[in-house]
């Protein structure tokens, strides 16, 4: 677990909303958040950012990580896109916070920044080879490669949400796209029904572990991890989709590999904060952080 002498300021910025939280010693603290002003000009968003992470100065914090979706050029700190902030192309986030802050600055992606927190502060502490998948309203995935995160170029490893999957994509499949396609309802809702027995719900629930199941074994094939921790809001189904899912897994053409898999469930709130925080130490005290 990350341990730190002096204060670290952790952000997630999303499409809704932007996150913090400060890391003080081992503790997470002072977690807040405001609306992100998603369709409003770069500057104004930036502005936002800047307003609310003065908010945070009486921490006298000595870096910052931030944590955000899309496309990220990470030894500049360029976030190249932004799906749910349109105006958000190649924005200099790096640039802009260090010369606002005088600070040290690191960024990445969120769902790196999910696995990362994982590893450095959730379930997947004691494994050198981690996967995070965040299962929400669409599919996100991060890598942990001999105790490292690996991003890859620009951010673009993990990427499992774009692999092409029966007639579409695995987030098609594997996010709650799946439930409102399928059974035009959300995943949280079918959820509740599941719990009051409705067997539909159920139902659901079971082609939802299938599916994510053949995306695991895909995981297998290609990172061959000792360890995959879920996370997402549809992770708290998780006694629905775990037998159909595991089902699946056992199919996976090489049991020695999968017979040891773990695969955990996020016991962390704020895990893409966390792990926000955990990129200044991966990055400015590691010497050979693996970067791709």
């Amino acid at each position: 677990m990350l341990n730190t002498e002096k204060p670290i300021l952790g952000l997630d910025i999303g499409g809704t909303s932007i996150k913090a939280g400060v890391l003080i010693g081992s503790q997470l603290l002072d977690i807040r958040s405001v609306p992100t002003p998603a369709q409003m000009p770069q500057e104004f968003i930036l502005e936002t950012i800047a307003e609310f992470i003065q908010s945070y100065l009486h921490h006298d914090f000595f870096a910052i990580g931030i944590g955000i979706p899309g496309l990220i050029d990470v030894e500049n700190g360029v976030v190249l896109n932004l799906g749910n902030i349109p105006s958000f192309k190649k924005v200099y986030l790096k640039d802009f916070i260090q010369q606002k802050f005088n600070r040290p600055t690191f960024i990445n992606n969120d769902a790196n920044c999910f696995a990362l927190g994982e590893y450095r502060f959730g379930v997947a502490q004691e494994f050198k080879h981690v996967v995070g998948i965040t299962l929400g309203t669409g599919l996100g995935g991060g890598i942990i490669a001999n105790s490292h995160l690996y991003c890859g170029h620009n951010c673009a490893a993990g990427e499992w949400c774009s692999v092409p999957y029966l007639d579409g994509v695995f987030e098609d499949y594997c996010s709650s796209k799946f439930f409102i396609t399928k059974y035009g309802s959300k995943a949280k809702s079918l959820f509740k029904k599941a719990q009051k027995g409705d067997q539909e719900a159920i139902k659901a629930y079971r082609e939802f572990g299938h599916h994510l199941g053949e995306l695991v074994k895909h995981i297998l094939y290609t990172m061959a991890p000792e360890a995959i921790v879920l996370g997402g809001s549809i992770r708290k189904a998780f006694p629905y989709f775990k037998e159909s899912m595991l089902e699946t897994v056992s199919t996976f053409r090489y049991p020695s590999v999968s017979a040891n898999l773990k695969i955990l469930i996020s016991n962390l709130d704020e895990t893409a904060i966390h792990g926000a925080v955990a990129l200044v130490d991966e990055y400015q005290t590691q010497a050979n952080p693996v970067n791709g």
